[in-house]
């Protein structure tokens, strides 16, 4: 059964600027995490600690093995594996909050192809923009915003729509408890991964000699960006609908450039500008367009 929404708050409002602050601040964390650490253990720790001890205290999802096994593997392993990866091979952490957001235009392209859902015009503008933004911060590519992590930012943003299109599949699922759960699956695949890439000696020993604020780092992105975030933002989207909610969240790289600017002083070069005010701009229409659309669709009375 579901409940009727109501509007937003000063409360709820001030609440959900907080989890997009921590999701935007959360990138620089990252990145400091991966410095002298395999990428892959530290998404590994960062969902095992998600997971323990809160499945304990969280029933566990009404759904299908495979759906809770794929929105792990989509989540845990393509989405935030490789952007673990991406963000330690050069991507920085502003800008890889920004191209992190394409997953909607990702999340559109596969409904459309899955689902059958119709790309609506604003939408294919929004992405014909944002495809030009990105385009032109791949032409600038170099020491500042190197190729390859930015083609696998691209892939774990695709990671992060095809988990979106296995929640729409689950049907009327509570979101929060699939996170917690599902965040039980990602540990294992990625500890293999980081073991075969980097070595076990090396897994052992970051592990074992890991220092306080590496941990602290941790337990941020687990407890504050995993659990809190997405319990606190799921009972908002619970309380005041997904339309007055969700857009928010493109806030997430607002707060991230600008923590990525003061945490690594990111310089802004003409072509990276360009590029992320095209893509941020494609954002708004992809996700507002369709007002501006119904608007101008909307003919004007003749006089009689």
């Amino acid at each position: 059964m579901t409940h009727p929404t109501r509007p937003m708050t000063a409360r709820s409002l001030l609440l959900a600027l907080l989890i997009t602050f921590i999701w935007g601040v959360n990138f620089v964390v990252i990145k400091w995490s991966v410095a002298d650490t395999s990428p892959l253990l530290v998404a590994a720790l960062r969902f095992l600690v998600a997971a323990l001890p809160a499945v304990f205290f969280i029933p566990r999802p009404a759904v299908p093995a495979r759906i809770l096994w794929g929105y792990g593997l989509a989540v845990g392993v393509v989405q935030f594996g490789l952007l673990y990866l991406a963000i330690q091979l050069g991507m920085s952490a502003g800008m890889g909050s920004l191209l992190m957001q394409t997953q909607a235009f990702f999340t559109a392209l596969l409904a459309a192809r899955v689902f059958g859902e119709r790309i609506q015009p604003w939408q294919a503008a929004g992405m014909t923009l944002a495809f030009v933004g990105m385009g032109v911060i791949g032409a600038a590519a170099g020491h500042d915003v190197p190729l390859v992590p930015l083609l696998i930012t691209l892939v774990a943003a695709l990671g992060w729509a095809g988990s979106n299109l296995i929640v729409r599949a689950a049907g009327n699922v509570n979101v929060f408890s699939l996170v917690i759960w599902s965040a039980l699956i990602p540990p294992i695949p990625l500890t293999l991964l980081a073991g075969f890439t980097a070595g076990w000696n090396e897994i052992a020993r970051s592990v074992t000699h890991a220092s306080w604020p590496f941990w602290a780092a941790i337990v941020f992105m687990a407890v504050f960006n995993t659990v809190l975030g997405f319990g606190v933002w799921s009972k908002l989207i619970q309380m005041h609908g997904a339309a007055r909610v969700a857009p928010l969240s493109l806030l997430v790289p607002v707060f991230g450039m600008l923590a990525s600017a003061v945490a690594f002083q990111e310089g802004f070069p003409p072509g990276k500008v360009i590029g992320a005010l095209l893509v941020a701009t494609g954002l708004l229409l992809h996700v507002f367009g369709q007002r501006a659309w119904k608007r101008r669709a909307v003919p004007v009375p003749r006089g009689s």
